[in-house]
C-alpha cells in the first residue's frame, strides 16, 4: 500500500515517519516550500527537531505522485486544505483513501476539512477523519498516542485504523465524522481561553472550570450540527482538549498565555510564529452558533477578545456574574 502525506510541517512529518518506521511506502510532499532536498539530506525536519527520518521515507516537491496512492493524507494547515485539493483534481485516482489529519473549519464557508475535500474532490464513501489528542512532536518520537478514525463508510475508517496502527499509536474507529472534526476545531479555542487564564495569573480552579464548561458549549454545538455527544467525552472531544490547553506544546495555549499577559492578539500570533487555528476557528464558531441558536458564552466572550479587542478581564468578570443555573441545563 502507497500513502502520500501532503505536507511537510511537523505532523505531516510525524505521520510519515510513523508509517514509514512500520515498513509502508510513504511519500513526504512538500507543497508550499522546496524542502525536500534539505529533508532528504538532513534526515530530519527542522519543525520537528530530534525525530530521525526513516532511511525509506521518500520525498517529492510535487503532486504527481499521489496518482500511485492508495491513501492520501492531508496534513496541511486548514486554511490550505482547499487550495491543496484544488491541486489534486485530474491526479489522484476515484478509489484513493483521502484523510483530513488537520483541525478547523473553513472561515468563508464554515465547512468542515472533510467537506471541503467531498466539495472538491468527491467521494463522501472514502474520506476519513483523523483527530485525537496527538502533539507532532511526541507521535514523531514514538511517545504511546491515541487517535479516532472516523468516517461515514466504517470501511473506510478501519482501513486508516489497520494503516495508522502500531504499539505506539492506537487508533480507534468512529461513525460520528461530524463530532469528531468539529471536537478537534472547537478545542482550540477554549484552549486559547485556558492559556489567556494562565497568562492572567487565574488558578488551576479557572482552568478547570474553562475546560469543563467550553466542554459542554463543544458538545451542545457540535449536537446541534449532527454530531453525537458521546464522541465530545472520548479521545476526539475531552482527550484533545486536555492536550492541547495544558501542553507545552500546544500554540493555541500559548498565544492565549500571552494575551493574558498583556500582548495584544497581533503580538501573540506573531510571538508563537506559526498558525493557531483557534484564532481562526473562533470567527466560524459564532457564526455556527448565530445559526444554531447555541448560546456558547465562553467562545463568543473569546471572539469578542480575539476580533473586537475586548479585556480579558472584563470578559472573566462578566462570565462569572452570569445569572445562575444548573449545570446541566435542568431549570433551577
Amino acid at each position: 500500500m502507497r500513502v502520500s502525506v501532503l505536507e511537510s510541517g511537523a505532523w505531516g512529518t510525524a505521520l510519515a515517519a510513523s508509517l514509514a518506521r512500520r515498513g509502508k511506502s510513504v511519500i513526504l510532499h512538500s507543497i508550499y516550500e522546496k524542502r525536500s532536498d534539505e529533508l532528504r539530506t538532513l534526515r530530519e525536519n527542522k519543525r520537528l527537531p530530534g525525530v530521525e527520518l526513516p532511511d525509506s521515507l521518500e520525498f517529492s516537491d510535487t503532486l504527481e505522485e499521489v496518482a500511485e496512492a492508495d491513501v492520501a493524507i492531508f496534513a496541511t494547515p486548514s486554511f490550505a486544505l482547499r487550495k491543496t485539493a484544488q491541486q489534486l483534481k485530474g491526479i489522484v485516482r476515484d478509489d484513493t483513501i483521502l484523510v483530513s489529519a488537520a483541525k478547523g473549519i473553513e472561515p468563508e464557508t464554515c465547512l468542515r476539512l472533510s467537506e471541503i475535500i467531498e466539495q472538491e474532490l468527491g467521494g463522501e464513501e472514502r474520506i476519513v477523519a483523523l483527530s485525537g489528542p496527538s502533539h507532532a512532536e511526541e507521535v514523531g518520537r514514538g511517545i504511546p498516542t491515541g487517535c479516532v478514525s472516523a468516517s461515514k463508510n466504517m470501511r473506510a475508517a478501519e482501513l486508516v485504523q489497520d494503516l495508522l496502527m502500531s504499539p505506539q499509536f492506537r487508533i480507534y474507529t468512529s461513525s460520528d465524522i461530524v463530532g469528531v472534526e468539529l471536537s478537534g476545531a472547537l478545542k482550540n479555542i477554549i484552549a486559547l481561553c485556558a492559556g489567556i487564564c494562565d497568562g492572567l495569573g487565574l488558578g488551576d480552579n479557572t482552568i478547570a472550570l474553562m475546560m469543563t464548561r467550553g466542554l459542554a458549549e463543544m458538545a451542545e454545538l457540535g449536537e446541534m450540527l449532527g454530531g453525537r455527544r458521546e464522541t465530545f467525552t472520548g479521545l476526539a472531544g475531552v482527550g484533545d482538549l486536555i492536550v492541547t490547553c495544558t501542553s507545552k506544546h500546544s500554540r493555541n495555549r500559548r498565544a492565549g498565555v500571552y494575551i493574558g499577559k498583556g500582548m495584544s492578539v497581533k503580538e501573540a500570533m506573531e510571538a508563537v510564529g506559526a498558525v493557531v487555528e483557534g484564532y481562526y476557528v473562533a470567527k466560524s464558531a459564532v457564526e455556527l452558533a448565530d445559526k444554531t441558536g447555541a448560546p456558547m458564552p465562553i467562545i463568543r466572550e473569546a471572539y469578542k477578545i480575539l476580533y473586537e479587542d475586548k479585556s480579558p478581564e472584563s470578559v472573566i468578570a462578566e462570565l462569572m456574574s452570569r445569572p445562575k443555573r444548573s449545570e446541566h441545563g435542568i431549570p433551577n
